[in-house]
């Protein structure tokens, strides 16, 4: 499973990015899908997930209220829409495919919240 990353950028503080993560390869559906983020200097932290159906969400308490996890099993794609962005969730965004067997990662996208 190959995961590609992409939508990442500069963005003002209270803007908005939305990211996708494409994955080419196992049934994408067999997965759960998780975004990390790190920040400089910082441990890799989770950001949030979805299970494999997309039926159920979690988030860290962070972004709560302004991401929001999504996935579209047809287009092999999870995406992470980011509202009302602060200059601390400036980080490199990754996805990660995890399941019994197997677990993928993304090669990261750069999010930097800046005015």
């Amino acid at each position: 499973v190959q995961l590609v990353e992409s939508g990442g950028g500069l963005v003002r503080p209270g803007g908005s990015l939305r990211l996708s993560c494409a994955s080419i390869g196992s049934p994408f559906s067999s997965y759960a899908m998780i975004w990390y983020r790190q920040a400089t200097g910082k441990e890799r932290e989770l950001v949030a997930t979805v299970t494999s159906a997309g039926d159920s969400t979690n988030y860290a308490d962070s972004v709560k209220g302004r991401f929001t996890i999504s996935r579209d099993n047809a287009k092999n794609t999870v995406y992470l829409q980011m509202n009302s962005l602060k200059p601390e969730d400036t980080a490199v965004y990754y996805c990660y495919a995890r399941s019994p067997w197997n677990t993928y990662w993304g090669q990261g996208t750069q999010v930097t919240v800046s005015s």
